[in-house]
């Protein structure tokens, strides 16, 4: 069953400094990456269940994959897959639950 993916503005901003971040030594890198990302999100249409659940939340809607040295972090909400966040591996989760407010409900 293909379900829909939607980024948040939370994640689509992430997924931009990202790219700022990277392309401050490669464009070509940066625009790479950005490719990847949005081709791992797409990927999420008809495999949604296929990254791990996060493990700092340990809830079976709440997962990632990984794109390079980051994490794609999505809810799954019934036929929908909602991107959170987009954020370096090596980065403590603390700090993005109290930027969007906590860890995403489900069915929200």
């Amino acid at each position: 069953m293909a379900q829909t993916v939607v980024w948040t503005e939370i994640a689509t901003e992430d997924l931009g400094a990202v790219a700022e971040f990277v392309a401050r030594d490669s464009t070509f890198y940066a625009m790479a990456l950005v490719r990847e990302a949005r081709a791992s999100a797409r990927s999420l249409r008809r495999f949604a269940e296929r990254g791990r659940i996060v493990p700092e939340c340990g809830r079976r809607e709440l997962r990632e994959i990984f794109v390079g040295a980051y994490r794609l972090i999505y809810q799954i909400n019934g036929r929908s897959v909602v991107v959170i966040a987009f954020i370096h591996g090596a980065r403590d989760l603390a700090g993005l639950w109290e930027r969007c407010g906590g860890p995403p409900v489900a069915g929200a």
